[in-house]
């Protein structure tokens, strides 16, 4: 798998993991569905990532993750070497470490978990109904587990 990964950090949070980190999630989530892939992870702060949540889904929030699919401009020809552009993840690092802490999960997994889930989303998985996540989620465990993570699913006495 051949990954070209553009991190770009646009907050102050403490403690984020490092680009390889990064990578290695995102071509657990790739291998085997992408032979190549570049992808943008964009790491932001709370207002950013509500901004953004705002515009483009219309909740006046932050959320832990949003994922934009590469759209290919209006008149390119079929073939125009942009095969390999996936798209964008922005993660917003506050809630990463708030929400691990509140499921009670080690923060590291729950930024692998995150990264795993948008790249899923960029291709062209989703949860929107019960049969769909099941399957998004069933990945993600194997994804998941694979590196070395506890299932991401599983009850824990802060997050029953």
């Amino acid at each position: 798998m051949q990954l070209d990964l553009d991190l770009q950090v646009a907050t102050e949070a403490p403690d984020l993991p490092v680009a390889a980190d990064f990578a290695r999630w995102a071509a657990a989530a790739l291998e085997g569905r992408r032979e190549r892939a570049a992808l943008t992870i964009r790491i932001v702060d709370p207002a950013e990532g509500q901004a953004l949540n705002l515009r483009f889904r219309g909740q006046d929030r932050p959320t832990n993750v949003l994922s934009f699919p590469f759209e290919a401009p209006p008149g390119l020809p079929a073939g125009a070497g942009l095969d390999a552009l996936l798209g964008d993840l922005v993660i917003c690092a506050a809630l990463v470490s708030t929400e691990a802490r509140e499921q009670g999960k080690a923060v590291c997994a729950h930024w692998a978990h995150l990264v795993v889930h948008g790249v899923l989303h960029l291709l062209d998985y989703d949860h929107l109904t019960d049969t769909d996540a099941q399957r998004m989620e069933g990945l993600e465990t194997a994804i998941l587990i694979g590196l070395g993570f506890p299932p991401p699913y599983l009850e824990t006495a802060a997050n029953p």
